[in-house]
């Protein structure tokens, strides 16, 4: 591996870090009461990789099994269990704990502990998510959507259940 070709060529650098504090308000809330936090998208890091804050409450919840084509996701536990399926098996992940799926790898999580968790979902490239993600919370606030709206969405946003 070598590092990717540059693409700032300055002599003196930029000042253009940005800055969340941790007590920022989530971007969204679903029904549910689960949020997340839009702390990298696509479009704010040109589209190199995604980084989001998933927060669950106590209730069981999280998508099934399912791969993504063109973008890898990871997740990195913050608090609380959370069960992530690899392929093979449902792990219970624990803080700390991480968690890597290449393009194609067939992956889900949930949280039934019964307890609140959090964690990280990294996505490389900076696909779209947060469309994604609000897609979602509008079909569960309009008491959802037809088939085709439906399979139309996922495949709009890489997601391809089994």
């Amino acid at each position: 591996m070598t590092y990717p070709d540059p693409t700032y060529f300055g002599d003196k650098g930029e000042i253009n870090a940005t800055y969340r504090p941790a007590g920022h308000e989530p971007d969204l809330t679903y029904r549910s009461g689960n949020t997340v936090h839009y702390l990298a998208t696509g479009a704010s890091t040109n589209g190199q990789f995604g980084l989001y804050r998933w927060e669950m409450g106590p209730e069981p919840s999280g998508p099934g099994q399912h791969f993504h084509r063109s973008i890898s996701e990871s997740f990195f536990i913050l608090a609380g269990t959370v069960r992530i399926y690899d392929g093979a098996r449902w792990i219970d992940t624990e803080q700390g704990d991480f968690v890597h799926v290449p393009e194609g790898g067939i992956h889900a999580f949930r949280n039934e502990s019964g307890e609140p968790a959090s964690m990280l979902l990294h996505f490389a490239p900076g696909a779209p998510r947060e469309g994604y993600f609000e897609g979602l919370a509008e079909f569960a606030a309009s008491g959802g959507a037809s088939d085709e709206e439906l399979a139309a969405f996922y495949l709009r946003h890489d997601t391809f259940w089994l």
